[in-house]
């Protein structure tokens, strides 16, 4: 008798890749052999980029190399562009990014090819572009202005001056940089794992991140993000244990906790706690970060559970000013280094990802003629 599937793929082994790898007994992830912790803080985003796409941390040559790339590749094509007001008076954030990058693909010089070099080209492109997309979506929706990108200032500082329309102190750039690299890869997460079964079948890198956007969409995965930050902004500060209590004997999920890899900490999350706490203390208001505190405390001693990656940087965000809706956006500006370096991988040696499936339902049915049913 064949085994019983695993539901929910658990512990099956879809893939080989070298690009990022977890210990989660330990609490430790690596991105191409470096230790998170070795690199964020460290390693500018531009320089992760490079690392997960191109298979090496670059030389000051080959960062100056790659970052010109990424000027010249984020000027965004005449479709894109002329539709990006329409998309946004349409639909909402991660819907509008889904149809931005389609429409991004026809204006791409590359589109018709999935040759190895024409997808490192087309990965530094999606690298560069999609901060823009989210940056010039929402000036559409709001009506404001996009300032002008500065040359002084990296992906990260750039994105925070577009969305914001203030310049950012260097220590926001840092800790925003910071936390693109550590969303930038995560082994075979559900949008990394959409987008390399869109590429498997030698589809083109614009599908399969179009794939895995539409994946990062759901609040089970990318959505978690904006969900702990309205669950924070619905709390009375004053009742923050006992309503975390009473949602829990509830039965109801709180955002943000729990991971299905980690069984521990998760080390992205214990970065991003000593950002929030360093940007609420510099805020003058400290209020969410002591709520979060405190529902971390509280979810620990109930359910033994650690916060993730989107319990803390949901806090990071809002103190660097970036709206709530913008949360999910701003996750898939910094994973799409890691969703182009895995389609480069799968392009590089593919095999069509086809797993077998358990059928549940009626066998032997008899046909009956539609006027005797």
């Amino acid at each position: 008798m064949a085994d019983k599937p695993t539901k929910g793929l658990a512990d099956v082994v879809a893939a080989s890749t070298a690009l990022s790898d977890i210990d989660g007994k330990a609490g430790r992830l690596f991105y191409r052999g470096y230790d998170i912790h070795d690199l964020a803080g460290r390693a500018t985003f531009e320089e992760t980029a490079h690392l997960l796409q191109r298979g090496k941390l670059p030389t000051r040559d080959e960062l100056a190399a790659y970052g010109a790339e990424l000027v010249s590749g984020r000027e965004l094509g005449v479709l894109v562009s002329a539709n990006i007001s329409e998309v946004a008076e349409k639909q909402k954030p991660m819907e509008g990014l889904r149809t931005l990058v389609s429409l991004a693909s026809a204006d791409d010089p590359d589109r018709d090819s999935i040759e190895a070099e024409a997808d490192l080209r087309k990965a530094a492109r999606l690298t560069a572009q999609q901060p823009v997309l989210v940056a010039r979506y929402h000036a559409a929706r709001t009506g404001g202005s996009l300032p002008d990108p500065d040359p002084d200032l990296s992906i990260a500082g750039n994105f925070l001056l577009q969305v914001t329309g203030e310049h950012p102190t260097a220590r926001q750039v840092e800790i925003f940089d910071a936390c693109l690299v550590l969303h930038a890869d995560h082994t075979m997460n559900a949008s990394t794992f959409a987008a390399r079964v869109c590429a498997a079948t030698l589809s083109d890198m614009h599908s399969a991140i179009v794939a895995a956007i539409g994946t990062l969409k759901g609040p089970l995965h990318g959505g978690a993000n904006e969900q702990v930050m309205k669950t924070l902004e619905s709390l009375d500060p004053s009742q923050v244990a006992q309503s975390v209590r009473d949602k829990l004997a509830a039965g109801e999920k709180i955002m943000g906790f729990g991971h299905r890899v980690y069984k521990t900490e998760d080390p992205r999350a214990t970065h991003l706690r000593r950002m929030s706490e360093e940007l609420a203390t510099a805020s003058g208001d400290d209020t969410y970060y002591r709520m979060s505190k405190e529902m971390e405390e509280v979810v620990f001693e109930t359910k033994g559970l650690y916060p993730n990656v989107d319990f803390y940087a949901a806090t990071v965000y809002h103190y660097l000013g970036i709206p709530t809706d913008l949360f999910t956006p701003v996750f898939s500006i910094s994973r799409m280094s890691g969703w182009t370096a895995h389609v480069i991988e799968q392009h590089a040696d593919n095999r069509l990802i086809r797993p077998d499936s358990e059928y549940i339902g009626e066998r032997d049915q008899k046909w009956k003629p539609i006027d005797e049913r």
